[in-house]
């Protein structure tokens, strides 16, 4: 979140033409429901005002504000936090949702996440994640700490047996930002109870600049991405546990921490063409997962080397039927500025573990209107209903937008919140997309303010 895409476009001169996808945008659906067909006309119609200021949607839909930052946590534990990033919906007993959601806040954040005995990694870090219970009608019944003391709580992914997995994008040490403990881990939120899951780092999972990650369903193998902010950059990580999809808890028991190596390929901003595929991809253990002295994606990896890409963010599971599947993860953009070797407007990858076999799937921009997501992907959610959800984050005005099936762009929801003035407004960006487990729901964040919203319609 260090650069925005419009920046990106005006530094470069990148033209503003129409949007433009190139590649298997198809692959991004794999494992939805089918879509209902769109027509000739993508998506819902035009966007219209609010008129509480808030979330302008399209015709028949409606959203309903779940929490407000500053609002006062129902649990009595403080005020709910700002900076709402990354979330998660499970399904809870009698109907009920828990609603998992990140704050990625620095030492500096004025709202933090409150320290609460019990569920506190480090009392001088301010980030975290709250827990919002809903009930059918998206009634919030409770709202409460699930993990605090974390850094920087970006992204992150669901695991198979209903917990979230929370991303520190930071590798802070002791004594860093007035910080009394190492930074940089994933931790591990129960939302039915988070004190089965308390505060306690997946240390062997690694120490890094995490962003998000994928669990593999079949052999519980855990896929991470590195967002690193300086050259060399990230890495593509894959953690064997010692317990593989042994529930709550499991990644407790440890395991090994290995990096992608594509033999031939140490940058993967040099691969241009969508279709390019790599046999035979190699898994390298980590030398020191805790990064003690150096981090990882610095470390000596052998006269090989690894393989490094800028910008690594959304990762997910994806599969058809009950074939094997694969993951996929995005890149969200490189510029030769930063020390990529080649530059480019966001990729796709997809995995499969099952053939060792890497493919670049998709390749967006740069020919692309600066007001659609047509270049620099971020996290993005595949929804049951058959569509793909893209959260805007640059200037000007910020939208949740839909990809169908063909590559075709429409907005879905437009941020009306004014973080600026009259004369020259801004509007915060949208975060933690996600949908309920029956479909029927889109949850997603305003970053700032922070701001929760519960969105329904007649969804496709």
């Amino acid at each position: 979140m260090s650069a925005t895409r419009r920046q990106i476009l005006a530094r470069t001169g990148a033209s503003v033409a129409g949007i433009a996808f190139t590649g298997a945008v198809s692959e991004l659906f794999a494992g939805t429901a089918a879509a209902s067909p769109l027509g000739s006309r993508a998506g819902y119609g035009p966007l219209l005002p609010d008129p509480a200021g808030l979330l302008d949607l399209p015709a028949g839909f409606s959203y309903k504000v779940l929490s407000r930052q500053g609002e006062r946590l129902r649990s009595g534990e403080g005020v709910v936090p700002g900076n709402h990033d990354g979330m998660g919906a499970f399904a809870g007993p009698r109907g009920r949702i828990h609603l998992i959601r990140n704050h990625e806040n620095r030492a500096t954040a004025r709202l933090g996440v409150p320290t609460v005995e019990g569920l506190t990694y480090d009392p001088a870090a301010k980030g975290g994640c709250t827990v919002l219970t809903l009930d059918g009608r998206h009634d919030v019944l409770d709202e409460r700490v699930g993990v605090a003391g974390t850094a920087v709580n970006c992204a992150g992914g669901p695991t198979p047996w209903g917990t979230w997995l929370t991303c520190e994008e930071t590798e802070d040490k002791a004594g860093t930002n007035g910080y009394t403990k190492d930074h940089g881990f994933v931790f591990e939120v129960d939302g039915a109870d988070p004190r089965r899951t308390g505060a306690v780092p997946l240390t062997a999972m690694g120490r890094f600049q995490h962003e998000a990650v994928a669990v593999d369903p079949r052999s519980g193998i855990v896929y991470e991405t590195e967002d690193a902010f300086q050259h060399p950059f990230g890495l593509f990580y894959r953690f064997l546990p010692n317990k593989p999809l042994g529930g709550t808890g499991s990644l407790r028991a440890g395991g090994a921490l290995e990096a992608m190596r594509v033999p031939g390929v140490p940058d993967l901003s040099v691969v241009q063409e969508t279709g390019a595929c790599f046999e035979g991809v190699e898994w390298v253990p980590v030398p020191d997962p805790q990064a003690v002295t150096t981090p990882i994606r610095l470390q000596d990896f052998g006269p090989r080397g690894i393989t490094h890409a800028q910008k690594l963010e959304g990762c997910y599971w994806g599969g058809r039927g009950n074939g094997p599947g694969a993951v996929y993860f995005v890149s969200s953009f490189a510029r030769t500025r930063d020390g990529s070797g080649a530059t480019h407007f966001g990729q796709v990858w997809k995995y499969e573990p099952h053939r060792r076999r890497l493919t670049l799937v998709v390749v967006f921009g740069p020919s692309t209107d600066i007001q659609l997501p047509g270049e620099s992907p971020d996290n993005i959610c595949l929804a049951p209903t058959g569509g793909l959800m893209v959260c805007e984050d640059g200037d000007g005005g910020q939208h949740v937008y839909g990809v169908d099936r063909k590559g075709r762009v429409y907005p879905v929801a437009r941020g009306a919140q004014n973080i600026g003035t009259p004369e020259a407004p801004e509007w915060g960006e949208f975060a933690g997309v996600t949908f309920s487990p029956d479909g029927s729901t889109m949850y997603v964040n305003c970053y700032t303010p922070g701001t929760t919203f519960a969105v329904t319609g007649p969804w496709r």
